[in-house]
């Protein structure tokens, strides 16, 4: 979209440091091959399920996460990555962090 604010797409071995607005995880490695399996960005964030914003109801980890959405990035599934999740639970945002870097996925950063 128009409004959306333009990104770089970076190897996640290359972020240093944790992002501070949100961001994507995309599923392409850094070799330009589509990550698999093909759920896979479905599974992270039925993972991340359970981290809800306080006072999101009983029967909210039924639903996905606000803050780790499944998606698309043009012809790629990915993750879209709110890092307010950290107010929830730091180990969550670190997890995702890690998950991206330990299968060598992309990540896009708003710039």
């Amino acid at each position: 979209m128009a409004s959306d604010p333009p990104s770089q797409t970076v190897p996640a071995t290359a972020v240093e440091h944790v992002p501070s607005a949100p961001f994507l995880i995309v599923g392409i490695t850094s070799g330009g091959r589509p990550f698999r399996p093909s759920d896979w960005a479905d599974r992270l964030a039925g993972v991340m399920a359970g981290f809800q914003p306080p006072g999101a109801g009983p029967r909210s980890h039924l639903q996905y996460s606000p803050y780790a959405v499944p998606g698309g990035h043009g012809p790629h599934k990915c993750v879209r990555v709110d890092p307010a999740i950290a107010e929830v639970e730091p180990m969550a945002l670190t997890f995702l962090l890690n998950f991206a870097r330990d299968n060598d996925l992309q990540l896009s950063l708003s710039s």
